[in-house]
């Protein structure tokens, strides 16, 4: 039995590698602490599970749902988009519902790249912008990203010849796995940048409300002609602390909406419709429970940034997403760093490798465990790094 090339030119996903080895610090008999990955600890608030309560109680709800989303929850992503960024969208033609953005983000290629087409690709990013590259047949070209340019590419200094062959452009801003964020401005060059290539910006806006010291994250569909040429992704999964509930969106371009509803219709039959119903609620609700959530990721930031910190690490807390993104020791690698934090303070964290080349010497910790846990997970790494 053979299996597909390109399952063979895939390596095994990150978090996948992630939970193996915390299994196997548990097996030793470790008590193991883990700020791997961005699983938000906190319960989706009330309201949403009671409207889910509600809804599932309905049998209605229990037919297959539409290929294409509740048009009352088309209507409140819709709804949410004018009311949070003043964009107008349509939402028959511009809005897509999603079985969380994951499952779009790795779809989208196959609306788009052909055999031997080229996806943009910047990284340290999402790995999955580059796997659902490779299983469309295309090839990922990465456009790399530095700390000096703020973890946003230069767009002035990106080689003409680089992907002649691209039909798309990755971006993700508040950044998973940098904690970068991007301004107005910033994402304006990105537009003209996609345009004067004939590319499609698709943009990660999955963090879009998870933001701090003031800052407030824009859309890409904000820039004047962006839903032209631009297709933005976001989810309920970290706004509302539903990653298990799986429902997101994509907005923005009539043709790429079109083009994604062709490939889901074909491969899935959509959001169990209760859980529409709830996500429904959810962007009505004017997202009370959001000042306190934040609070907590700050706190928790801020927690993790005086450890490192006081261990003589000169670097700026991140403005969003949720996740803290650090250089490692000098001469001292990623999985290096990785191993050392592991065996020294059972204590895991992302190296950062897995998000890219450029990701070499950086490692990645999530603010998503409980206070206790984080707490006494910083404390440990404050003893591994500074011995006292």
């Amino acid at each position: 039995m053979r299996t597909a090339r390109r399952i063979e030119a895939i390596p095994p996903y990150l978090f996948a590698e992630i939970d193996r080895k915390i299994a196997e610090r548990k097996a030793a008999g470790v008590d193991v602490i883990s700020f791997g990955i961005g699983d938000p600890d906190l319960p989706t608030p009330d309201f949403v599970v009671e409207e889910l309560a509600r809804a599932a109680s309905d049998p209605s709800t229990h037919q297959y749902p539409s290929y294409f989303g509740l048009p009352s929850f088309r209507r409140a992503i819709a709804d949410f988009y004018r009311r949070r960024f003043g964009v107008e969208l349509d939402p028959d033609t511009q809005v897509l519902p999603l079985l969380g953005s994951k499952e779009g983000i790795a779809h989208l290629p196959w609306a788009f790249v052909d055999p031997g087409d080229q996806v943009l690709v910047t990284e340290p990013g999402y790995p999955v912008y580059e796997v659902g590259t490779i299983l469309a047949g295309g090839e990922p070209v990465y456009i790399p990203l530095t700390a000096e340019d703020g973890w946003f590419p230069d767009f002035a200094a990106v080689d003409p010849s680089t992907g002649p062959r691209a039909k798309l452009l990755w971006l993700c801003y508040p950044s998973n796995p940098t904690g970068a964020v991007a301004t107005l401005e910033q994402l304006e060059g990105a537009v003209r940048f996609a345009a004067g290539r004939d590319l499609l910006l698709a943009y990660d806006n999955a963090y879009s409300e998870i933001t701090y010291d003031g800052f407030v994250a824009p859309s890409v569909l904000q820039v004047p002609g962006a839903t032209e040429v631009a297709l933005e992704f976001g989810s309920l999964s970290k706004i509302f602390n539903m990653t298990g509930w799986r429902i997101g969106w994509a907005v923005g371009s009539a043709t790429a909406i079109e083009a994604l509803g062709r490939v889901k219709t074909n491969i899935d039959s959509g959001i169990f419709n209760a859980v529409q119903r709830a996500g429904v609620a959810a962007l009505e609700s004017g997202m009370p429970h959001l000042p306190g959530l934040l609070e907590t990721y700050r706190r928790r930031r801020d927690r993790i940034m005086e450890v490192f910190w006081d261990a003589g690490w000169k670097v700026e807390a991140p403005k969003g997403a949720l996740y803290v993104w650090l250089p490692t020791p000098p001469g001292e690698s990623s999985v290096d760093f990785t191993a050392r934090l592991l065996d020294e303070a059972g204590v895991v964290v992302a190296p950062g490798t897995g998000y890219g080349p450029s990701g070499e010497g950086y490692i990645r910790l999530s603010i998503t465990i409980p206070d206790s846990r984080l707490d006494e997970g910083c404390e440990r790494v404050r003893k591994a790094l500074v011995g006292r």
